[in-house]
């Protein structure tokens, strides 16, 4: 009797493991650089097991609130802590400079050639990736345009000799030095603080975001032009991955796509919105007004940009990727570079 009841004791254990619902841990978007995180990323994960039409419960957790720097996204990835990344690519680019292919200084200088140039550049970055740090990346989506907040009146680039300029990128503090500013390299939490202290005199973020973090309260001048798109992505460590079987494999992937998707669109709708909010203009939608003048954008700082791919980042760039990715410009020139013409 006692074996009998040992048994069905040991089978009703069994079932109740088989239908536990998985957990995947996921670290997101600092709620501090804005609406994506807020409207679009949160809201898919914390009602994941709908969007994904899986059996499968999400534990979300902000990087800023999980007290982690976003600048050890890769790392929190290999030691498989969290299952998903939110990965912020400029951020941890210095850990996997392949990602920084996606979206160098001059690259991307609107939505539709940022999207066919990650989208020509992904394969190479994911399977770098898979390779250094066990991880799998199942889509990009952009911040979006890279504009310049000062604390000091600025015209234009040329203000910027002898300032001091947050950057993502070692990309753009490659193109910042160009005109004799120093690039400081800083986690996005730490810039409003660092402007309203003098820390740094600029700093380089989307609109949407600058607005959410509060930069127009301690910066006079936004100048308008687009260097880069800031290019996150999702990743999922691949113990993780392995883990399930595939159609659920199918099915996240299927779900984060059409997470990427929304992305794309709701960060182009996002950005003219935030330019008027943050220069005190009509339609404001999303955002706090502010009253930020905005510099004019010449003909010979749009110029600086466009060339500064070829000029400064792009060789920038090679020089650091290939040391751990020996075929990391070839892969570029093979893929991005040929739908340049380059």
């Amino acid at each position: 009797m006692r074996t009998f009841f040992a048994t069905t004791a040991l089978i009703c254990l069994a079932h109740a493991a088989a239908a536990e619902t998985a957990t995947l841990r996921v670290l997101g978007q600092p709620v501090g650089s804005g609406l994506i995180q807020q409207q679009k990323e949160q809201p898919f994960f914390e009602n994941f097991a709908e969007n994904a039409d899986m059996d499968i419960q999400v534990e979300y957790l902000p990087v800023d609130v999980a007290g982690i720097p976003d600048t050890d996204g890769m790392r929190v990835l290999r030691t498989g802590l969290f299952d998903i990344v939110s990965v912020r690519s400029p951020q941890v680019s210095r850990d996997e400079p392949t990602m920084l292919g996606l979206d160098l200084v001059g690259l991307n200088p609107d939505f539709a050639a940022g999207r066919a140039h990650t989208e020509a550049f992904l394969p190479t970055v994911d399977a770098a990736v898979q390779k250094r740090f066990n991880a799998k990346l199942l889509g990009v989506w952009p911040a979006g345009p890279q504009v310049i907040f000062c604390k000091p009146e600025i015209g234009g680039l040329a203000d910027l000799q002898g300032l001091k300029v947050r950057v993502g990128d070692q990309s753009a503090a490659a193109f910042v030095a160009q005109f004799g500013a120093t690039g400081v390299p800083m986690p996005f939490g730490e810039v409003q603080q660092s402007l309203a202290r003098g820390v740094v005199d600029c700093a380089i973020t989307g609109p949407a975001s600058a607005n959410a973090a509060g930069w127009p309260e301690v910066t006079t001048t936004v100048l308008p032009l687009a260097l880069q798109l800031a290019v996150n992505g999702y990743a999922i460590n691949l113990d993780s991955w392995d883990r399930l079987d595939a159609e659920q494999q199918a099915k996240l992937q299927g779900a984060i796509g059409a997470l990427v998707d929304s992305v794309w669109a709701y960060s182009e709708e996002l950005y003219q919105d935030a330019m008027n909010c943050n220069t005190g203009q009509e339609p404001c939608e999303h955002g706090t007004p502010y009253a930020l003048e905005s510099a004019e954008v010449t003909d010979a700082d749009i110029e600086a940009v466009a060339g500064a791919l070829v000029g400064s980042s792009l060789p920038a760039w090679t020089k650091q990727c290939n040391a751990v990715n020996a075929s990391c410009e070839a892969d570029w020139m093979a893929t991005v570079g040929a739908k340049l013409g380059l």
